[in-house]
């Protein structure tokens, strides 16, 4: 029998979960400033509507200090990590849902996203006009949500439409498609968004494939002048209220554009520095990337070796067969075990070696449920 161990010295024949997050808002919020901030990209940030025209797309890859660590005890050749993809549309205006200022064009852009980032002005500034003459971030959201209401609302009614005779005359299949766009049509027209865990799997399954907006989370950036960053102000405030009260399972981040895109200009240690002169424990980039792993249950395990550390994103109840088929489907298909170290105590450890010695690595079957940190190696045999 071949049996080969298999780590990061592989040829990756697929990749990871890959997180898409959709960057939404009125126009003159920050959204452009935040997107160059975070992606480091230069695209235009203007003092009026609609200076972001095609959607903007920004790959960052995702600071992990753990994957550093691990890199320095194997002495690697090669350090990669997980990313994230930001995609930025033109600011949208009420009646955006109904084509108003190309609404409809640009929300199409973010209906293939995992999740969305509303950016809210939270800030007060003369020399920057808001699109409704006075600063509201509840008035805002309420806006901006209704928008994606009433644009699913549009696809759906023209998917019930077209699928009122099969569903008259056809299978059990046919009827529950048909039930299930009119009962999430009923539910916008309620003002509601779609919970797709309230739901069963197959109502689920067909409401995914129509890519609608309100089923994705949604996070919410409270983009706030920098002397808020730390303590946030009366603005986000009530949208923190308003949010939890009608949108409990999504968060709020306050974050800073400015102090953003004054970071992106920094190399590590002086972002570093400059984080902890202003009380900030984290940067914007680190919250949001946080909250879309809270938001959908995604963790991250490693490989590491001489030749390669690679960190990789997966969901949280992803067995090992299937995380393995991740790296390549000959580690699914022939997937015989996983030795599996938590990250934490091959720190301890000091290095492989001793953690075995110490007992830290584990042999693992096919039900063995991949943790947040897990250091794995895979063994398979085709």
């Amino acid at each position: 029998m071949l049996c080969l161990r298999k780590q990061c010295e592989a040829s990756f024949g697929k990749v990871g979960y890959i997180m898409k997050i959709g960057i939404i808002g009125l126009p003159n919020v920050g959204k452009s400033t935040l997107f160059n901030a975070l992606t480091n990209s230069q695209v235009p940030a203007e003092n009026y509507p609609f200076c972001t025209i095609d959607p903007n797309v920004g790959v960052v890859e995702v600071p992990d200090r753990r994957l550093d660590v691990l890199s320095a005890m194997y002495d690697t050749l090669k350090e990669t990590r997980t990313t994230v993809e930001f995609v930025d549309i033109a600011g949208l205006v009420k009646n955006a849902g109904k084509g108003e200022g190309l609404g409809n064009q640009f929300l199409s852009h973010v209906r293939n996203v995992s999740a969305i980032l509303e950016v809210v002005r939270c800030f007060d500034e003369t020399n920057i006009t808001h699109v409704d003459g006075s600063v509201d971030p509840v008035r805002d959201v309420e806006t901006i949500n209704y928008e994606l209401i009433f644009s699913d609302l549009e696809i759906l009614e023209k998917r019930i439409k077209g699928c009122e005779k099969a569903a008259a005359h056809g299978s059990a299949e046919d009827k529950l498609y048909y039930n299930t766009l009119v009962a999430a049509k009923n539910l916008l027209e309620a003002g509601r968004f779609i919970d797709l865990e309230e739901i069963s799997k197959e109502e689920r399954e067909i409401l995914q494939a129509q890519d609608l907006l309100t089923t994705k989370k949604i996070m919410y950036a409270a983009n706030v002048g920098e002397q808020d960053a730390l303590s946030g102000n009366d603005y986000t405030a009530a949208l923190t209220e308003y949010v939890k009260e009608n949108y409990p399972k999504s968060e709020v981040i306050i974050i800073s554009a400015k102090i953003e895109s004054e970071l992106s200009q920094l190399d590590e240690e002086e972002k570093a520095l400059f984080l902890e002169e202003l009380g900030l424990a984290e940067s914007g980039m680190e919250k949001v990337i946080k909250a879309g792993y809270e938001m959908l249950d995604l963790i991250v395990y490693f490989t590491a070796g001489k030749k390669e550390c690679r960190a990789w994103q997966i969901k949280k109840g992803t067995k090992a067969p299937k995380a393995a088929g991740i790296i390549h489907s000959d580690f699914e298909r022939g997937f015989i075990r996983a030795e599996v170290t938590k990250y934490e105590k091959l720190v301890e450890a000091g290095n492989e070696v001793k953690a075995k010695e110490l007992a830290f690595t584990r042999i693992e079957g096919k039900d063995y449920v991949i943790q947040d940190g897990d250091v794995i190696y895979f063994r398979f045999n085709v």
